[in-house]
């Protein structure tokens, strides 16, 4: 794994020792940071269930100007903060050792939002298996209609990557589903605030 362009392209990404992350394959991240056209420069962007921060590093490498990344692996947590020092990007990343939807749960009770600023991209990348569970389900689900809610920009693009058999329920969620982006049996949807 790498990141592909920016201050830091072609340069490796440290991963943990464990098969308990789903790296985006170089082709998949291209094309959706190509999509992107660097939208999120001088800006703050969220990786949620980040494993390593690939998606963050590679938002930070491009000119982002703040990354939050949200995991609570310790393996994968250990590699992210070894990247960010490899690269000198500790002063410009906030890491949150906690859950995901915890932190929704917060946000529905009019909590603060615990952000730097507010987001124009939130990458939201769970386990697929939390997208085909009912359970889980409702809590993926709250997380995008809280960071829709309280934490983005207008025009902010949340970006949920999920396998292909899944789709998600734009009005249901108070957002506005803007662009799908399929590659076999992952897919990448964009959403915006409704």
């Amino acid at each position: 794994m790498r990141i592909i362009s920016g201050r830091f392209g072609g340069r490796a990404i440290v991963s943990p020792p464990t098969d308990k992350t789903r790296p985006i394959t170089d082709r998949a991240k291209q094309s959706l940071f190509d999509a992107l056209q660097e939208c999120f420069v001088d800006q703050t962007v969220l990786d949620c269930f980040c494993g390593t921060g690939s998606m963050g590093l590679e938002c930070l490498s491009r000119g982002a100007a703040h990354a939050v990344f949200i995991e609570r692996d310790r393996d994968a947590l250990k590699a992210l903060k070894q990247n960010l020092k490899q690269f000198e990007l500790l002063s410009s990343a906030t890491v949150m050792n906690t859950d995901a939807y915890a932190l929704a749960d917060a946000l529905a009770a009019d909590g603060p939002s615990p952000f730097p600023a507010p987001l124009t991209i939130a990458f939201v990348d769970p386990p697929y298996i939390h997208l085909e569970d009912g359970f889980t389900r409702n809590k993926v689900d709250n997380l995008i209609r809280q960071l829709a809610a309280h934490c983005m920009v207008d025009g902010g693009i949340i970006s949920v990557r999920h396998h292909s058999r899944v789709t998600l329920d734009g009005p249901a969620l108070g957002v506005k589903i803007v662009r799908e982006l399929v590659y076999g049996d992952m897919t990448i949807t964009w959403a915006t605030k409704a």
